[in-house]
């Protein structure tokens, strides 16, 4: 059985955040709303394109960039500029995914330190949880810009462990993302895989120790140990 750990580290696009709205940005400047996930998808990939090869970028960057490239070639509702602008905007304005504020108030309950660490800018995170009345559960907002590299590269979630000042052991990463709980995992985390769609978890990454469908079940979880 692996040791209770002392803090929960959260992803925040995606595992915290809702970000649905972004493919109505999308659709309001004229572009097709399923073109969101084909940007975040290849806003990650050169993001860790750029953590293998031993560098790195801000978040905003390499998205900005991304999202004139995938939106170049479309007749847009208004300048290029502006359709940018205004789709990148959208992150200040998401919202929680249902099922955080319960989670994160029933594991401070159970006096687990809660931070989060984020690809993204630390402001994000700051907008995302004063919104919703939680930023005073969170001791710290740990973001990659601070870190040697990108998540999912070993040295991010050192940095983390450090900024925590506690051994990666004693961390619980908690994300939506596969690729996040086996970079997480390989660092010697615990990890928690939030799997809200019922997709199946890759093979060739490594397990998660838990598996859950809403942030309620990891404080049960944890509760029952």
């Amino acid at each position: 059985m692996t040791r209770t750990p002392s803090v929960i580290v959260f992803d925040v696009n995606e595992t915290l955040s809702d970000m649905a709205p972004l493919s109505a940005r999308f659709t309001e400047v004229g572009a097709p709303a399923s073109l969101a996930r084909v940007w975040f998808a290849s806003l990650l990939r050169d993001g860790f394109a750029l953590a293998a090869a031993g560098s790195s970028a801000k978040f905003a960057v390499v998205g900005t960039e991304m999202l004139r490239s995938v939106l170049r070639d479309i007749e847009l509702s208004r300048s290029l500029d502006d359709a940018v602008s205004f789709i990148m905007r959208g992150f200040g304005s998401l919202d929680l995914h249902p099922d955080i504020a319960d989670g994160i108030r029933a594991l401070r309950a159970q006096g687990f330190r809660l931070v989060t660490f984020s690809n993204g800018s630390a402001q994000v995170a700051e907008s995302l949880l004063t919104r919703a009345g939680l930023r005073s559960e969170f001791e710290a907002l740990l973001t990659v810009e601070d870190a040697p590299a990108w998540k999912p590269v070993r040295t991010a979630y050192e940095y983390a462990a450090d900024a925590c000042g506690v051994a990666p052991a004693d961390l619980l990463l908690v994300a939506v993302h596969p690729w996040d709980t086996h970079g997480a995992a390989e660092a010697g985390l615990q990890t928690a895989w939030l799997n809200r769609g019922g997709a199946s978890y890759p093979s060739y990454f490594m397990a998660p120790d838990h598996t859950i469908t809403t942030l309620s079940e990891l404080a049960t979880r944890l509760t029952q140990r």
